[in-house]
């Protein structure tokens, strides 16, 4: 075996110890056992090798990240504020910390240091990734979801994406402390919260939306049961009684599948004060309409949009590929949901609340969502068209059909 994961300097540079690494991994992969200090100094020392305590004790971490961690990943991945780190291929590194996308100096050695990392990776997740199944979506078990696709159906490589779960739990006050919500934008959603209006968090990908959703979920009051339903855990909000959910992938002979939707239908036998959904994006968008039209308040989600006017079309899109007629669907999203709250990322990189929305529904029947309000780049928030009717949901007595 050759090519080690190394954490490089720019340009690529090997680190002093890579050529040790490398016969060391090789002595050590034919004898078999555990890596241990004691056993890197006796392999450097059958080469003929320096075994100074600091050369061992260095050749032994970088072994152990390749064994147990996520090779020259980790400082990144152990950086505050850090959300996702992307790898493509061995020579570009790509980490956000809450100002988009920066390249970073950490290499790999080559192609195959990538191909390993992720295998390895998948494994620990208890998914297979090969040449016959090339690409995997998973979590791990510290939270982290990690998706990843071998060459050549990759290019320039391998590539690896983790998205790392948020390390404390924000509170609203949280984000209206660090810019993502303004004065007037958090008192606005404070009354969406306390009037239990069902609502959706879109945006896209990185914008934030389930950040924001779980500090949402931290000013319902504590004598409301939360259950959350998730693909992949990773709302934890700061609640006292909060249950959770999460689907499980098939195995690797195809069984054991639990969906989201089995779940939001389990959900809804557990008692819930408040149903959530951590991520809507496929057939379960029926039951949570259903739901949300048979009693449950307040309920919530996130869902991917590239703006809040997108969203009736995309709950359309996906409740037809359910079995939903589009009437029926429209119809539906009527009445069930109340708001749709919108975050964006700025050209600056920060992710900020951008509109609140409404739905409402046209003379022809279907559904569109009417901005109430929009938020400039300094907070400041601007009435639209949909103003109206978002300060009577926000003043009808609780109970009260919209």
């Amino acid at each position: 075996m050759t090519g080690g994961l190394v954490g490089g300097e720019a340009g690529g540079a090997r680190s002093p110890v890579s050529g040790l690494v490398d016969l060391v991994r090789e002595r050590l992969a034919g004898e078999g056992g555990d890596v241990t200090p004691a056993r890197v100094a006796a392999a450097l020392r059958a080469h003929g090798r320096p075994v100074g305590d600091a050369t061992v004790l260095a050749v032994h971490e970088e072994l152990r990240r390749e064994v147990l961690g996520a090779g020259p990943l980790d400082p990144l991945l152990l950086r505050p504020g850090v959300s996702d780190v992307l790898v493509n291929g061995p020579t570009e590194v790509y980490v956000d910390v809450g100002r988009g996308l920066e390249l970073t100096d950490v290499r790999f050695t080559d192609e195959a240091a990538v191909r390993r990392l992720a295998q390895r990776l998948a494994a620990q997740a208890g998914r297979r990734l090969d040449d016959a199944v090339p690409h995997v979506d998973a979590r791990l078990a510290d939270g982290t979801r990690f998706h990843a696709v071998l060459a050549p159906v990759a290019r320039p490589g391998t590539l690896v994406s983790l998205r790392v779960p948020p390390r404390g739990r924000f509170g609203l006050e949280d984000l209206e402390a660090r810019g993502a919500v303004s004065g007037p934008g958090a008192r606005l959603l404070r009354r969406v919260v306390a009037q239990r209006l069902a609502f959706l968090v879109s945006g896209g990908t990185g914008t934030g939306k389930t950040t924001l959703l779980g500090a949402l979920l931290g000013l319902v009051p504590a004598a409301e049961r939360i259950v959350v339903v998730e693909d992949a855990s990773e709302l934890r909000p700061a609640h006292p009684h909060v249950v959770a959910l999460e689907a499980r992938p098939p195995n690797v002979e195809g069984a054991g599948e639990v969906t989201v939707r089995t779940l939001v239908r389990q959900a809804l036998r557990m008692r819930p004060d408040r149903l959530v959904v951590g991520e809507v994006r496929g057939g379960e968008v029926v039951d949570l309409l259903a739901a949300l039209n048979t009693g449950h308040e307040g309920g919530c989600g996130t869902i991917h949009a590239n703006g809040a006017g997108d969203v009736v079309a995309r709950i359309e899109a996906l409740a037809q590929a359910a079995g939903l007629s589009r009437a029926a669907a429209h119809a539906q999203v009527a009445a069930a949901l109340d708001v749709v709250v919108h975050v964006a990322r700025g050209r600056d990189g920060r992710r900020r609340l951008a509109q609140v929305a409404v739905p409402v529904r046209r003379d022809d029947g279907l559904v569109e969502t009417r901005v109430a309000v929009a938020f400039d780049a300094a907070g400041r928030l601007v009435e639209h068209e949909g103003a109206e009717r978002l300060a009577l949901l926000l003043d009808r007595a609780p109970g009260e059909s919209s």
